[in-house]
């Protein structure tokens, strides 16, 4: 079997050496080069797997490097060594496109892991892409963009912060990037920081040793070591108390964390995914989110658009969950209820359409599914402005029965509290507009 091909980079003679030994136990071949010209040179002549590259270079930068390698007609993974505090650079370059980053002094035992990790990597011809799109749906451009970019995302070990609507699919992605990565055979561990006890988050997080405070009646292992070698999904990180915060920032700078009660830091190895509904940006102008962890979880951004944006993708979307919920033998859709469908602006996204499509399959004749059956909030489809929704305060089902109950409130009033009246008002049938009424319990 081929040993693997490596790419050294470095001005230094020993920090050459210390890599090529490392490396040479793993049984990986390597090549050196001491400075840009040498290695972009290389890089030409020969097929390697992967560069490791120092950031300081006599004639440029790993920087420069890392630009170079990412426009090869097949790029490796690259990891940039950098001096000891440099995360500035270390994030420039991850935001670049490299894998990962090695501090000085460097650690062995962390870098064989990152070579590793890197060797797994898939060489395989077939995009990824067509391996995600059975799972995140949808052949609108955007969605194209979406698979795409999770595809160079799954080849990196930098944060992602992964942004969009409620129920717009952020632990969906999330997980896809894990499972196209190299650490796809380590654990996925998804956590919601807003559901967690504040006075509890330490102990969730980085674990505790037994007897470190009343209730710990023995060790217990953190989200950070149970992910370890793995991807660790923090969900609405926003919720985040700032006391939080700053031993986060110090266990994802550091790659350590620290118990609850323990004296030494635990070395752990994690790919960090982040996600919020709300705006992050905005949390740290107003002083309630760090802007040193903001920009450590931030260093690749991945916006999910919300599912009136791809309208296009609503019949597609809209057979899948029909085919999960009735095991195939799902019913017809009219074209005026897709039409419907598409028109309607989803503020609760993909999670409300399942909600709608589990409602109309209660209520149709057993044949196709009509426009009334979906029984779409009033106010939504007729361009109402609405309020922002915040999951955190109240549910989806409570925010969109309080805009209806305004919405056929306000009918009825103006129609003199004549209900077919207001029923045509609001384009609804009156068998339709009688369903909301006892739904919302105003039939009196």
């Amino acid at each position: 079997m081929k040993k693997p091909l490596a790419l050294i980079v470095d001005d230094e003679p020993d920090i050459r050496e210390l890599l090529e030994l490392t490396l040479g136990r793993m049984e990986i071949q390597t090549h050196s080069a001491e400075n840009y010209q040498s290695a972009a040179l290389l890089l030409q002549q020969k097929t390697f797997d992967l560069c490791l590259t120092d950031m300081r270079l006599p004639d440029g930068n790993g920087l420069d490097l890392v630009d170079f390698i990412q426009k090869l007609p097949k790029p490796i993974p690259v990891a940039v060594i950098t001096a000891h505090g440099s995360m500035d650079t270390a994030i420039q370059a991850m935001k670049k496109g490299a894998f990962d980053f090695v501090s000085k002094p460097i650690d062995l035992t962390g870098l064989r892991q990152l070579v590793g990790s890197a060797l797994k990597l898939s060489n395989t011809e077939l995009p990824k892409e067509r391996r995600t799109r059975h799972t995140l749906l949808g052949e609108s451009p955007v969605m194209r963009e979406i698979r795409s970019r999770i595809d160079k995302l799954a080849r990196s070990q930098a944060p992602v912060y992964i942004s969009g609507e409620s129920g717009s699919g952020k632990e969906l992605v999330a997980r896809l990037i894990h499972q196209q990565s190299s650490r796809n055979d380590k654990p996925f561990v998804a956590i919601n920081c807003g559901a967690i006890p504040h006075e509890l988050m330490e102990s969730e997080f980085f674990g505790h040793k037994k007897g470190s405070f009343t209730g710990a009646v023995s060790d217990k292992k953190g989200l950070f070591q149970a992910a370890d070698g793995g991807t660790l999904f923090l969900d609405e990180v926003a919720d985040l108390p700032q006391a939080l915060q700053v031993k986060l920032l110090r266990a994802i700078q550091e790659k350590k964390v620290r118990p609850v009660g323990e004296q030494l830091e635990i070395p752990v190895d994690v790919r960090l995914l982040s996600a919020t509904h709300r705006n992050l940006a905005d949390m740290v102008k107003a002083g309630i989110f760090r802007q040193d962890l903001y920009y450590r979880i931030n260093v690749i951004d991945l916006v999910l658009p919300p599912l009136r944006e791809r309208s296009s993708d609503i019949p597609m979307l809209t057979e899948n969950i029909l085919n999960k919920m009735t095991d195939g033998n799902k019913p017809g859709v009219s074209a005026e209820a897709l039409a419907d469908l598409q028109r309607y602006r989803f503020p609760g996204n993909v999670r409300e359409l399942e909600n709608i499509l589990e409602r109309a399959l209660a209520l149709y004749d057993g044949n196709t599914i009509e426009a009334d059956d979906l029984n779409l909030p009033i106010a939504i489809s007729n361009d109402v402005d609405l309020p922002d929704y915040d999951p955190a305060k109240e549910s989806l089902e409570d925010y969109l029965d309080g805009i209806e109950r305004k919405a056929i409130t306000s009918a009825l009033e103006e129609n003199k509290w004549n209900k077919t009246a207001a029923a045509k008002q609001l384009g609804l049938t009156f068998r339709s507009f009688r369903y909301r009424l006892k739904k919302l319990n105003m039939e009196e």
